[in-house]
C-alpha cells in the first residue's frame, strides 16, 4: 500500500475527531439533533484550519443511511463513499478553476432534480470568492429559493470578497487560527500513534512554524520527520525550517545586560557565518524580549513554559524600562530592516541602538546661589539675508544631576534643595518639582501642588514620596499634600526660568561677539537663533 501523507492520514471523519473549532462544532451538532437545518452555510478561515473539513463531516452527517445525525455511523456506503471522495450526490467545485458564469450555469442545471443516492444533494464550493460577478448573480437566485433537497456549503479564505447579497443568504461560521498549544497537544498524539520518537523543543517549532494553520503543522511534521530519519529532533527540526539557537538570543540578552558590545558583536558575527536570516533573528529577539517582559509584570502567565530559566534570570538582569526601549527599538528596526544596504550592517545598528541608548534618569539640578551668565556654543550663521526667525518658547525638560553619595543636612534646606538630596526621579521627580513647600514642623513637610499638574498626584506616588523623606529623615517624617494655587515658583517653574536666562544670555553673547559681527557684515549673514546653545 503507498505511504499516506499524514494531512490526509490524520484528516478528521467525525466532529468528535477534530481538533479546536468548537464554537462552530456546537452549533452544527445542535441544528443536525434538533433538525433545525438551513439550506446555505458559509465557512470562513485562513488556510489549514478546517473549513473543507467541517463541510464533508456535515454532508456525512447528512447523508448517512442511518439518519441525519451529528454522529455519523462511518461504515455505511454514503460515508464511506464521502470519505473516499467519490459520493455522486456530493458535488465539490473549486471555484478558483470555475470562475466563468458558464461554468456556474452548468453546475446549477441539475439542482432542480432529486438526489440519486443520498438524502440531500450537497453543494461544496470551496474558495467560493473567486467567483465572478456573474456567477455569482448566477448562484444568488438558487441560493435565495433551493430545492428543499440541496444544500450549498461555501468555503472561503476571504469573506471580504463576497457580495453582501450572498453574506445574507447564508450561515455564516468563522473558523479560528489554533493555539501553538493545541497544534502540539495534537502533534503529540499523531507522533504517538505513529510510534515516532520526538524531543518537546522539535514539537513546539512545528507547532509555532505552523502559523495556526494544523495542515500546515501536519505537512512540516511530515517533512520533520523525513528529514531526522524516523525521528524528530530540536535541531534538525529547526536546520529544517531555518530557525535559529535561541541561545544566541539569550548570549545578546545578557551581554545588553552587561553593557558588552565586543561579546555582542561576536554573537553577530557567529550567527553570519551560520548564514542565518537575519530579520529571523530580530523576531526571536523580540519574543524572547516580550517573555521577559511578561515574566517582570506578570510572572505566573508564564508558569506553564518549560524553559523559562534563562529568561527568568535576564529578567533580573535588565530593568524593565531597558526591556520596554529595546522592544521598542527592535519593532522600529524590522520596520528599517529591509531597506539597510546589507542585513547584517542593519541588524548590528539595531543591537548597537539597544546598547547604546539607556532611558534618561530625570533629577532636578540645584537651584540655590547665583549663576554666572555661561558662554554659549557656537551658532549656525546663515548667508540668507532673511530675517531672524523668533525662538519659540518652550518649557526645557527637567536637566539631570548626579545624587550625592553623602548627604549632609543642616535643617534649613529649600525645597528644591530637598529634591536633589531625595535622589527623585520620572514621575515621582516630576511630581515634586511642581509643589512648592508651604511648611514644615519637625519632620513634618507641607507642600502645595500646582492644579495644573494636579494629574501627577495619586495615593501611590504620595507614599513613595512620603517613604524617600522617611529614608532622608527618619521613619517619623510624614507628607502632607494639598493642591491649591502658588505663591511662589516651583522647582520646575524656577529651573525652567533659569534655563531661559542662560539661553537668553548665550543669545546675547553670540549677538556681542565682534567675529559673529565681522561674519555678519561681510557676508550678509543672520544668526540661525536656533542653533545657540549655551554651555553647561
Amino acid at each position: 500500500m503507498s505511504y499516506q501523507v499524514l494531512a490526509r492520514k490524520w484528516r478528521p471523519r467525525s466532529f468528535g475527531t477534530m481538533v479546536g473549532q468548537e464554537h462552530v462544532l456546537r452549533a452544527l451538532i445542535n441544528a443536525l439533533d434538533n433538525d433545525r437545518l438551513h439550506h446555505a452555510y458559509l465557512f470562513t478561515g485562513t488556510r489549514g484550519v478546517g473549513k473543507t473539513t467541517v463541510a464533508r463531516i456535515f454532508a456525512k452527517s447528512l447523508n448517512c443511511e442511518k439518519g441525519v445525525s451529528a454522529n455519523p455511523c462511518g461504515q455505511c456506503s454514503a460515508c464511506r463513499e464521502i470519505d473516499e471522495g467519490r459520493f455522486i450526490d456530493l458535488i465539490e467545485v473549486d471555484a478558483a478553476s470555475r470562475t466563468k458564469v458558464e461554468d456556474t450555469r452548468e453546475l446549477l442545471e441539475n439542482v432542480q432534480y432529486s438526489p440519486t443516492r443520498g438524502r440531500y444533494k450537497v453543494y461544496l464550493i470551496d474558495e467560493v470568492h473567486m467567483l465572478s460577478t456573474h456567477s455569482f448573480n448566477a448562484l444568488l437566485k438558487t441560493l435565495e429559493e433551493p430545492p428543499p433537497h440541496v444544500k450549498f456549503l461555501l468555503a472561503t479564505t476571504d469573506p471580504q470578497k463576497l457580495p453582501a447579497t450572498i453574506l445574507s443568504r447564508c450561515l455564516q461560521f468563522s473558523l479560528r487560527r489554533m493555539s501553538p498549544e493545541l497544534i502540539a497537544g495534537h502533534l503529540e498524539y499523531v507522533l504517538a500513534q505513529e510510534a515516532v520518537p520526538a524531543e518537546a523543543g522539535a514539537i513546539r517549532q512545528i507547532a509555532a512554524a505552523a502559523d495556526g494553520s494544523m495542515r500546515d503543522a501536519l505537512s512540516l511534521l511530515d517533512q520533520a520527520i523525513g528529514y531526522g530519519g524516523g525521528k524528530l529532533g530540536e535541531n534538525e527540526v529547526r536546520v529544517m525550517l531555518g530557525t535559529i539557537d535561541r541561545s544566541y538570543v539569550y548570549r545578546m540578552l545578557q551581554c545588553l545586560a552587561d553593557q558588552d558590545g565586543n561579546s555582542l558583536l561576536q554573537v553577530v558575527d557567529n550567527l553570519a557565518q551560520q548564514g542565518v536570516d537575519f530579520s529571523t533573528v530580530l523576531a526571536e529577539l523580540l519574543s524572547q524580549l516580550h517573555r521577559i517582559a511578561l515574566l517582570q509584570a506578570v510572572p505566573q502567565a508564564l508558569d506553564h513554559a518549560t524553559d523559562h530559566e534563562i529568561p527568568a534570570n535576564l529578567a533580573k538582569a535588565i530593568s524593565p524600562e531597558d526591556v520596554q526601549l529595546y522592544y521598542q527599538i527592535g519593532l522600529n528596526g524590522r520596520r528599517d530592516l529591509p531597506f539597510a544596504p546589507e542585513m547584517r550592517g542593519g541588524f548590528e545598528m539595531i543591537v548597537l541602538r539597544m546598547l547604546l541608548f539607556r532611558p534618561l534618569d530625570l533629577k532636578v539640578m540645584p537651584v540655590a546661589g547665583a549663576r554666572t551668565a555661561p558662554a554659549a556654543k557656537p551658532a549656525a550663521v546663515s548667508a540668507s539675508p532673511s530675517p531672524v526667525r523668533p525662538v519659540p518658547a518652550a518649557a526645557p525638560a527637567l536637566k539631570t544631576a548626579p545624587v550625592p553619595t553623602t548627604v549632609t543636612m543642616t535643617g534649613n534646606e529649600s525645597w528644591p534643595e530637598l529634591i536633589v538630596k531625595l535622589g527623585l526621579q520620572g514621575m515621582l521627580l516630576q511630581l515634586a518639582s511642581n509643589c512648592v513647600m508651604t511648611g514644615r514642623e519637625g519632620n513634618t513637610f507641607r507642600l502645595m501642588l500646582s492644579p495644573q499638574h494636579v494629574s501627577l498626584r495619586s495615593k501611590a506616588q504620595e507614599q513613595r514620596l512620603q517613604e524617600a523623606l522617611q529614608k532622608l529623615f527618619g521613619q517619623d517624617s510624614r507628607l502632607v499634600m494639598t493642591v491649591g494655587e502658588l505663591a511662589q515658583e516651583t522647582p520646575a517653574l524656577m529651573q525652567q526660568r533659569q534655563a531661559s536666562d542662560r539661553q537668553q544670555s548665550a543669545v546675547n553673547a553670540i549677538a556681542d561677539d565682534p567675529n559673529v559681527q565681522r561674519i555678519r557684515e561681510t557676508f550678509n549673514a543672520q544668526v540661525v537663533k536656533e542653533s545657540i546653545q549655551p554651555i553647561d
